[in-house]
């Protein structure tokens, strides 16, 4: 079953295909008689093509996620709140586009290029109210393991901010101690394990180990991986198993690279990755997959597979620009930290016992701030509207049907990326995108249905579709009192709206 971009029908249905539909329904109601936990997975630097269940031609191995897509469904315009990673964290545990509250780059982000960056906060208010604190006042047990990037002191870190327990959650966003993804962590919430331990591992025994101690209530298992972000090592069977695969076929000494834009500080064409043949980064998604892999067998080895929805998303594009470049989001434009969409288009999976059809697909785009809403939803719990203001309810797709009450979805970053990427803000309606540009307040204007490459710019050719996404654009920043790049000392004056 496949759905339609933006669409509010399916077409003409079978009668079979209804009544398929009717007994989704029927065995979710039956699953309702217990409470619903839910199984969180949020992968770091994970691009949209470096799953097989995206790309079936992908040199790197995910047997365990792509085993999920096909007990679920899987978005194939699933998308990141930002090209970077503590905004769209922000964006899944609040239901908000970070826009509405200065968390637009990475905490705590302050590159400048032309002109200095948009002003931007440095933790996640106590005040938001987040999915774990929501679920928390109906009685689950929440459970947070890995990268948290929220809050550069203690008193904004996990258990301050809806989470029980918290495994490896502080204020650092990657594994940056004395043995990097190898014990000795250096991690102050995560004690360091026996020689040899593997990061991507430990924190997936710790989750197993949770939801096998955590049959009682129900809870939220949160496994938010430091992979598949840099430092670029792995174990090293893993590493020789990929030289070998590269080796076998026929992918060494290959082009590698090609010229993307450069938009500071020269206008020096920048390097993007093309090929996938990169062994260390390749065993590093393989580790992480084999990890989640470790989690799903606990969770129906305790009997729970079916009372429990399981999510899966990363928190922006794959690393292709910069910091050794490591993947290729091709044919998707761009990488971390760019608006184009290999930035900013994700692995974006949710299965729901007795209600997502096995093996489907949705085309209907979404977005990280769709998981707050939907997962209450999803329980049976009474939405916050006050709380999740840009997050949309899935579960009309989610059932099989229906629509979206959802015009466009936004993008806001008002930043130069550390991998080259621009500052600005875009926009998504139906098939088309629209990017402004912060510096000088030019366009592009794509049709994504024609043109995925974003290769094709097609502003000039249609004004007045410019014209009407520019202004749905700009009522988007009035609404969340966006913020802008700011002039240097004594220097020109950055564009405004």
């Amino acid at each position: 079953m496949r759905f339609n971009i933006f669409g509010c029908t399916l077409g003409l249905l079978l009668f079979s295909g209804i009544i398929a539909i009717d007994a989704n329904d029927s065995e979710a109601a039956d699953s309702s008689k217990k409470p619903l936990n839910v199984l969180f997975f949020l992968i770091d630097d994970l691009g949209f093509m470096d799953v097989g269940c995206n790309n079936p031609d992908t040199f790197y191995e995910t047997p365990n996620i792509d085993r999920l897509a096909k007990s679920g469904m899987r978005f194939t315009n699933g998308y990141a709140a930002c090209p970077v990673c503590s905004p769209t964290r922000y964006s899944i545990l609040t239901g908000k586009y970070p826009s509405r509250v200065d968390a637009t780059d990475w905490f705590v982000g302050k590159r400048s290029g032309k002109f200095l960056p948009a002003e931007l906060i440095d933790h996640m208010p106590l005040e938001e109210v987040t999915l774990a604190e929501a679920l928390k006042e109906h009685g689950y047990t929440t459970f947070f393991a890995g990268k948290w990037h929220l809050g550069e002191t203690e008193e904004f870190w996990p258990t301050k901010q809806g989470f029980d327990i918290n495994k490896g959650g502080w204020r650092r966003g990657g594994p940056y101690g004395p043995g990097k993804y190898f014990t000795p962590y250096g991690n102050p919430r995560l004690t360091d394990g026996s020689k040899g331990e593997h990061l991507p591992d430990r924190l997936a025994r710790e989750t197993a180990k949770f939801i096998r101690d955590h049959q009682q209530k129900p809870f939220l298992a949160y496994l938010s991986f430091y992979s598949v972000h840099t430092p670029l090592m792995a174990p090293r069977q893993l590493v020789e198993k990929y030289k070998a695969k590269a080796k076998r076929l026929g992918l060494i000494g290959k082009t590698e690279f090609a010229d993307e834009e450069q938009i500071w500080p020269t206008n020096k064409p920048r390097k993007v990755r093309i090929l996938q043949n990169h062994a260390v980064y390749a065993a590093m998604v393989e580790a992480m997959d084999t990890a989640i892999g470790k989690v799903l067998n606990q969770l129906e080895a305790s009997g729970l597979e079916e009372n429990t929805a399981v999510m899966l998303i990363g928190d922006n594009g794959g690393l292709s620009t910069s910091e050794g470049s490591p993947t290729s989001n091709l044919p998707l434009r761009g990488g971390k930290g760019w608006l184009y969409e290999g930035g900013i288009r994700e692995a974006f999976l949710i299965r729901w016992p007795g209600v997502t059809k096995p093996g489907s697909v949705c085309d209907v785009p979404v977005i990280s701030t769709d998981f707050y809403p939907t997962i209450l939803e999803m329980a049976g719990l009474s939405s916050k509207p006050k709380q999740h203001l840009d997050g949309v309810s899935l579960v009309p797709v989610l059932k099989g049907g229906g629509c979206l009450e959802r015009d466009a979805i936004y993008w806001h970053y008002p930043h130069y990326s550390n991998q080259g990427g621009m500052p600005g803000a875009a926009i998504r309606q139906g098939d088309w995108k629209l990017i402004e540009r912060f510096e000088d307040g030019r366009v592009n204007l794509y049709n994504l249905k024609n043109d995925i490459g974003e290769k094709n710019d097609l502003a000039s050719k249609y004004p007045d579709r410019v014209s009407c996404m520019k202004k749905k654009l700009h009522q988007f920043y009035k609404e969340t009192d966006a913020k802008f790049l700011r002039p240097k000392k004594d220097g020109p004056q950055p564009w405004r709206p």
